[in-house]
């Protein structure tokens, strides 16, 4: 797949996820199998862009390419100059979220709240696209609410702009992220322009991967919660679509082994005050579906040292090993 002159190494793409999409999930996710990976989103307001969430958002130090970054905003021009803004910082893809539901966002008129304004739509994506000389991609949602899919005139106006490539989640603003997802939307988008369009929106394993492949014809698939704590997952999803064998689940020494590297990452990048902090939520994704974890994670939570924290991983994972030399992430254990 490519967008642009960017080569992608396969079709599978890390979605944007305010508070987890940071460069260490970017770059642990692209190592196990995810061809791309898009970053948390970026405010186009520029009085945003000297606090240190901003600046940490901007760091892509030894990313592997392409690195795309999502903008958010409203205003054409200060979505203009966002997008040359993160050029600078080494953006090799801009990204447009129109496709964030929550109504902090959408009470500001930005992400998904854009669709109910075609011609703002328009505007922004004229705006942005002439600013740069790097590809544009954009983030949508089907529509407004289920009486108003508009997510094919959309995909229309974003190919009339130049936008390389076009994501769609399966879901309205007004869904949030509740009920299922649907993809007859994201099949007629399909249908309807010729650049690629990534599917988006409950795909949680190889299996799933491939039916909404073949049910909407899509170019690529976009992975967003399937990936928090697991993110071989792409990995699976890799060798599933070549092979269509599924593949067994990690064994619990490289769940540890990539959850301890995931937290030394984290630590690093955020300091340890806030990398302990930030990494409470990784490890309770990581060990969720583990025996004995919610003690573990209760625990675990009232740690406030990186050495502690990683201690206390380790020493988890050591029990279970001890246990089940040969028990796999995903059994069904006694607690």
């Amino acid at each position: 797949m490519h967008i642009g002159p960017h080569h992608l190494n396969n079709n599978l793409v890390v979605a944007p996820m305010a508070g987890v999409t940071d460069r260490p999930f970017r770059q642990l996710c692209k190592r196990l199998g995810a061809g791309m990976a898009v970053s948390e989103m970026v405010a186009s307001d520029p009085r945003l862009r000297a606090t240190h969430k901003s600046t940490r958002r901007a760091d892509h130090r030894g990313e592997v390419d392409p690195i795309s970054v999502q903008i958010l905003g409203a205003d054409p021009q200060l979505m203009a100059q966002a997008a040359k803004h993160n050029v600078e910082q080494g953006a090799q893809i801009i990204d447009i979220n129109m496709g964030c539901p929550a109504k902090k966002v959408c009470n500001v008129a930005a992400g998904s709240a854009l669709m109910k304004d075609e011609e703002l739509v328009r505007r922004i994506l004229d705006a942005v696209v002439g600013a740069v000389d790097v590809p544009v991609t954009l983030k949508i949602r089907t529509g407004w609410d289920q009486q108003h899919r508009n997510a094919v005139r959309v995909a229309r106006i974003a190919q009339s702009a130049g936008v390389r490539a076009l994501a769609v989640h399966g879901r309205t603003r007004a869904c949030g992220f509740t009920g299922e997802a649907e993809y007859a939307t994201i099949a007629a988008v399909k249908s309807q322009v010729s650049i690629p369009v990534i599917a988006n929106g409950d795909i949680d394993s190889p299996e799933k991967a491939k039916r909404v492949l073949d049910h909407t014809c899509a170019d690529a698939i976009m992975i967003g919660r399937a990936a928090q704590g697991k993110p071989w997952i792409f990995r699976d999803i890799a060798h599933y679509l070549a092979t269509g064998e599924t593949p067994p689940p990690p064994p619990v020494s490289e769940v540890c082994r990539v959850l301890i590297d995931h937290l030394h990452e984290l630590h690093a990048f955020y300091g340890d005050e806030l990398g302990v902090r930030i990494a409470r939520k990784h490890i309770c994704w990581y060990t969720k579906e583990l025996a004995g974890s919610a003690a573990f994670r209760e625990s675990m939570n009232r740690l406030e040292t990186a050495q502690e924290q990683v201690a206390a991983v380790s020493g988890f994972f050591m029990r279970l090993a001890q246990r089940n030399e040969r028990l796999s992430y995903g059994e069904e254990l006694a607690a």
